[in-house]
């Protein structure tokens, strides 16, 4: 495992959008936390797709979908207060929280990241 995806991250992938090439590049080492991954879900369902398979497929192709645990959810509260300011979700709180117990880079599409002084590696797609 070599990175933490974040939905956006995935979604760009899905939808052929910048950044999505990076995305496939590491699928067969990628993790995403449960949270994350019931974004990506949602997000799929509201646009239309059929999510049956969705999760084995990616599986196949290396994708590792990992516990959210609570650890991970003590983490996204605390980074509430370091990461109000920029709006961040608990989706992108909990992305974070995972790379951070990984110790792992992540990666995103939102830019605000890449700009908050945490103690990980956000690697921004587009």
């Amino acid at each position: 495992m070599t990175v933490v995806l974040d939905a956006s991250a995935l979604l760009a992938y899905f939808q052929d959008e910048p950044g999505g090439g990076a995305v496939e590049g590491v699928l067969a080492e990628a993790v995403m936390s449960s949270v994350n991954w019931a974004e990506v879900v949602q997000k799929s369902v509201a646009a239309g797709v059929n999510v049956d398979g969705m999760r084995e497929d990616l599986a196949a192709l290396g994708l590792e979908i990992v516990p959210f645990t609570p650890e991970d959810g003590e983490m996204a509260g605390r980074l509430w207060l370091q990461t109000r300011q920029a709006g961040l979700s608990l989706g992108d709180r909990a992305c974070l929280s995972v790379g951070m117990r990984l110790d792992v880079p992540v990666l995103t599409c939102d830019s605000i990241w890449a700009t908050l002084g945490l103690p990980l590696d956000v690697q921004v797609i587009r």
